[in-house]
C-alpha cells in the first residue's frame, strides 16, 4: 500500500522513526518519505545512513501550526510520533509537554485534513491509559484528538486511529540502555524503583509491524492494542546482570507499580483479535460502522465486562532467559 505514496513522519529522527524508514525503504518503493523534526543534528546523522533518492529531511516543529501544513502538501500517510517522553521533565515543565503533545497533536490533525491525507496513525504509550503523570495525561488528550478527529474530516476520506503500545527494548529512555551504561562502567549494583514493579515490552521491529498493519486494517477511530509480554524489572536486572546485587531506590514521581494498556472501565469498548485488542470510539461519528470487522476482514469480539490489560496481571511473562536473548 506505500508504494508510490508519500509518507509523512513527525519526531522522524527518533528511534521508532529510523526503524520505522528503514522497514519502508527496503519493503516498498515509496515516492516521498519525509522527515519532519527539529533537530537537525540528528537529522544530518540520519542522512549518513537514509539517502535514498526518496527521502526529505525537513527541520519543523509540530507546535509550528504554518510549517507543519507545509509539511504535509502531497502526503498520502502520516505516521505521528513526535512527542516530550520524559515523564519527570514533563512534571517539571508541564506547559512545554502540554504544547508539544496536546496542540502540536491538534496542529498534525489539522494540517492532515487540509491536506487531505489519506490515512494517519498517532503513536501513543500504556502511559495514556489511567494517566497518574502529565505525560501519560497529555497522550490521553492526544488519543482523544485523533479519534475524534474523524468526526470533523467532512467530505474528506482521511481517516485517523491510534496505535498504543508499552516500553520498547533499546530505545531511549527504557531501562536497558540506563542498566547498559551502569553495567559499562563497572557498577557494583544496579537501581530498581521496585521490586514489584511490571511493565509490558515490544521490540522496535515488533513495533514498526504492528503499526504498518494497523494502517491495512484501520476503519478509523480505532486505538489498536498489541498483545505483548510483560517482564519484571527485576528480572530485567537478573537478565542483564545475573551477579550484581539491587538497590532498591523508589518509584520516581508519575510512576506506577504496573501499566495498562486496555482499561477496566473501556472494556465495554474492547474487542479482541487474534494479535490484537481493539478500544473502539465512545463517540458515533459519520461513517463509523462495525468494528468487529476490520479493514483486512478479520473478525474481533467483545471482552468480557470489566476486563483490564495490565501488565501485572498479563499472562503472558517473560521468563530471565528469554529476557536475556532479546537483549
Amino acid at each position: 500500500m506505500f508504494d508510490d505514496k508519500s509518507i509523512l513522519i513527525t519526531g522522524g529522527t527518533g528511534s521508532f522513526g529510523k526503524a520505522f524508514i528503514q522497514e519502508i525503504t527496503t519493503r516498498f518503493k515509496p515516492r516521498r518519505v519525509v522527515v519532519y523534526s527539529r533537530d537537525e543534528l540528528k537529522q544530518f546523522e540520519m542522512q549518513q545512513a537514509f539517502d535514498q533518492p526518496c527521502m526529505r529531511y525537513l527541520i519543523g516543529d509540530v507546535r509550528d501550526a504554518v510549517r507543519l501544513n507545509l509539511a504535509m502538501t502531497g502526503v498520502d500517510y502520516v505516521v505521528h510520533a513526535a512527542a516530550l517522553k520524559q515523564v519527570p521533565s514533563a512534571e517539571y515543565n508541564p506547559m512545554e509537554c502540554i504544547k508539544t503533545n496536546v496542540l502540536g497533536a491538534q496542529n498534525v490533525i489539522d494540517a492532515c485534513i487540509a491536506n487531505k491525507v489519506k490515512k494517519v496513525i498517532a503513536l501513543s504509550t500504556d502511559k495514556a491509559a489511567n494517566p497518574v503523570n502529565l505525560y501519560g495525561a497529555t497522550k490521553l488528550c492526544s488519543d482523544k484528538l485523533f479519534v475524534a478527529a474523524n468526526n470533523v474530516v467532512g467530505p474528506n476520506d482521511t481517516s485517523f486511529s491510534v496505535v498504543r503500545y508499552g516500553n520498547v527494548l533499546g530505545s531511549r529512555g527504557s531501562v536497558v540502555p540506563v542498566f547498559e551504561k551502569l553495567i559499562a562502567k563497572g557498577a557494583t549494583e544496579l537501581p530498581i524503583t521496585d521490586d514489584r514493579m511490571t511493565r509490558f515490552w515490544i521490540t522496535l521491529p515488533q513495533g514498526v509491524e504492528f503499526v504498518l498493519r494497523s494502517f491495512s486494517r484501520m476503519l478509523g477511530g480505532e486505538i489498536f492494542v498489541p498483545k505483548i509480554p510483560s517482564a519484571r524489572i527485576v528480572d530485567m536486572a537478573y537478565a542483564m546482570a545475573p551477579n550484581l546485587p539491587h538497590r532498591i531506590i523508589g518509584i520516581r514521581p508519575g510512576e506506577k507499580l504496573h501499566e495498562v494498556m486496555c482499561p477496566g472501565d473501556d472494556s465495554h469498548l474492547v474487542l479482541e483479535f487474534a494479535e490484537h485488542y481493539v478500544i473502539t470510539p465512545a463517540i458515533t461519528f459519520t461513517g463509523s460502522g462495525d468494528f468487529t470487522k476490520d479493514a483486512e476482514g478479520a473478525k474481533g469480539v467483545p471482552v468480557e465486562p470489566g476486563f483490564e490489560y495490565n501488565s501485572g496481571t498479563n499472562p503472558w511473562f517473560l521468563s530471565v532467559d528469554e529476557i536475556r536473548k532479546i537483549v
